[in-house]
């Protein structure tokens, strides 16, 4: 039996199947990953946390960066790795999805139980009154004025609703993904090169607590040794296939 028929029949038969995702499933739909050649790192510091609070050529430059990025964020579309894993949490095969991107690219694909462990890039976030703001309008507003904008309600400093380097992850939502990876019977990590902590310790903990695990990612990950199965192919090409042959079982 082939490993997309075996991977078929497990989904099948599980009951709380998880799927983490990471860039690699995006850059099937035209977004860079930050690290990749074309990413906006391979031309940029990433701005600190600490940097950004502190320094106003910080601010500017981080808001910088923010702009390049969310063309590439307005431009995409849902492929069909986020349309198929978007088709198995609304039939009830997925339990929810874990993601360590930004774009918000599941949610257009349908799917409607999403953990953002870094933020969205679609909202801004006034750190004065917690007042949230449309990311493309703001970003906008940057390009013309050429100033970091301040929030309109409290005059507030102004960052996307992402998590940035030296900055917590939302507890919460780090949390309750600890409790879905630690009880879930299948666990999909798909285009995540599972190096990045704390998120790359869940199909760790999974794999720990006796999930089946699945690897789907275009290069090797320091993982791949613990995966019940491991594909070094196409997302969208490996899940539609996945999804051909439960249509058959």
């Amino acid at each position: 039996m082939s490993k997309i028929k075996e991977i078929a029949n497990c989904l099948n038969g599980s009951k709380k199947a998880i799927a983490f995702t990471g860039a690699g499933i995006s850059t099937e739909s035209g977004i860079p990953d930050f690290r990749s050649p074309g990413g906006i790192w391979a031309n940029s510091q990433p701005v600190y946390f600490q940097d950004f609070m502190a320094s106003a050529d910080s601010r500017y430059e981080y808001w910088r960066q923010k702009s390049i990025s969310q063309n590439d964020f307005n431009n995409s579309q849902p492929n069909a790795g986020h349309q198929i894993l978007g088709k198995w949490q609304n039939s009830g095969r997925l339990q929810a999805i874990i993601t360590q991107n930004i774009d918000g690219l599941h949610q257009d694909a349908g799917s409607n139980k999403v953990l953002e462990l870094h933020g969205t890039a679609r909202e801004i976030i006034c750190f004065g009154c917690n007042a949230r703001f449309c990311a493309t309008e703001m970003v906008e507003k940057f390009l013309v004025d050429d100033q970091v904008p301040t929030c309109p309600v409290c005059d507030g400093l102004l960052k996307h609703a992402t998590v940035s380097f030296g900055q917590q992850l939302p507890e919460d939502i780090l949390e309750e993904a600890i409790q879905l990876s630690s009880t879930a019977d299948l666990y999909f990590a798909i285009g995540s090169s599972l190096v990045v902590e704390p998120a790359a310790s869940l199909p760790r903990l999974a794999k720990q607590n006796g999930a089946n695990l699945v690897i789907i990612n275009r290069d090797e990950t320091p993982q791949d040794v613990l995966a019940d199965w491991v594909i070094h192919t196409s997302i969208g090409e490996t899940l539609s296939a996945i999804d051909e042959c439960l249509a058959v079982l």
